[in-house]
């Protein structure tokens, strides 16, 4: 692990980032490089801790709350895990991921809202329709996660779907067991999918280019309980897609950036050396639109059918685990932490 931090690489390197990509530098791009070289430096204010059990006081620097920030948003992740664990069944889960293919990323790029909405519609809906087929006739309950990075940063959208291996029967208020480790064909799926998402591009008004390749990737594999996959998933929904301890050197003569990630074939560490504005715009391409939610859920498990998800963990037998709250924590006697002053945050020329 290099010495230095993402913060400082912003630091040292955003004259490079600018002479070079100034002019595909969009505003969400600037906020997420301030927020991100200014969280934790004080920059945006401090927290006075008090600790009511051995009466210990501590100053912490205020994070930048970012949710490209590989520093921030612990207690966040941790809560949208608690929230995913509470809907878990006792069933198989399925992890299915559609990938954009590579000869729509340029219009992902110059479009990204609309083409992740679309994403999103397609592959929500190519499902949907799958579980409502003739043999089936059930609901399905989906939590899709949009990921737009490969292991080496690069732009390459995509969308992770967990699935139950099962489906409510509304009508009947059944639960239908899917059988085996077998969910749906992914061929088929992929065939549907590249005509709803190619159908859904068209409806928006996007130009699509020509040439795009008829045989589509889904992939979709058991993942047992289901656990592993909601583990994976949410490391990277709100801290960013590149860790502190992924970056193994900074050559500030060369003015070069080296990181490492896991090969996915091998899983064995491989490096990637890049110019620091060449690294720094490959992480911030995956900066999303403002506002921009990475993650749906469709059928039982939407917010809005929390009356029907309730009956399909009654139909199972489900137990739902209580709620973890993990609050701030005493570095002397582990005891909570209580909040007794915040101040403001200096201002800082950009």
């Amino acid at each position: 692990m290099s010495a230095w931090t993402l913060a400082q690489i912003i630091e040292h390197g955003s004259a490079a980032l600018q002479a070079r990509y100034g002019e595909r530098l969009r505003s969400q791009h600037r906020q997420a490089l301030r927020a991100l070289r200014d969280c934790r430096s004080g920059a945006l204010g401090t927290l006075q801790l008090h600790c009511d059990a051995c009466g210990q006081d501590q100053c912490r620097a205020r994070s930048c709350g970012h949710r490209s920030c590989p520093q921030c948003q612990f207690h966040t992740t941790d809560q949208w895990l608690q929230r995913q664990l509470a809907k878990r069944l006792p069933v198989d889960y399925f992890l299915i991921t559609f990938t954009l293919p590579a000869e729509l990323r340029g219009v992902a790029r110059a479009r990204p809202k609309a083409v992740y909405d679309a994403l999103f519609r397609a592959a929500s809906g190519t499902l949907k329709a799958f579980g409502l087929n003739h043999k089936l006739q059930v609901q399905l309950g989906l939590c899709a996660v949009l990921h737009t990075h490969s292991r080496t940063l690069d732009y390459h959208p995509h969308l992770h779907v967990v699935v139950p291996g099962g489906g409510l029967d509304v009508k009947r208020r059944q639960w239908k067991q899917f059988q085996g480790r077998y969910l749906f064909n992914a061929q088929t799926l992929a065939r549907v999918f590249r005509a709803r998402l190619l159908g859904a591009l068209a409806d928006t008004g996007l130009a699509i280019p020509r040439g795009i390749r008829d045989r589509w990737v889904v992939d979709c594999r058991n993942v047992g309980n289901g656990r592993q996959a909601l583990d994976y998933l949410s490391r990277y929904l709100y801290r960013g897609v590149i860790h502190n301890s992924q970056i193994d050197a900074v050559d500030p003569d060369a003015g070069t950036v080296t990181f490492h990630y896991t090969e996915a074939r091998t899983q064995s560490r491989m490096q990637r050396r890049l110019p620091i504005a060449d690294f720094l715009w490959t992480v911030l391409q995956h900066v999303l639109p403002p506002g921009y939610h990475r993650v749906r859920e469709y059928g039982f498990v939407n917010a809005n059918a929390r009356a029907t998800l309730r009956l399909v963990q009654w139909l199972l037998k489900a137990r739902v685990p209580a709620p973890v709250h993990k609050p701030a924590e005493c570095t002397h006697c582990h005891a909570p932490l209580r909040v007794t002053l915040i101040s403001a945050p200096r201002r800082r020329i950009t």
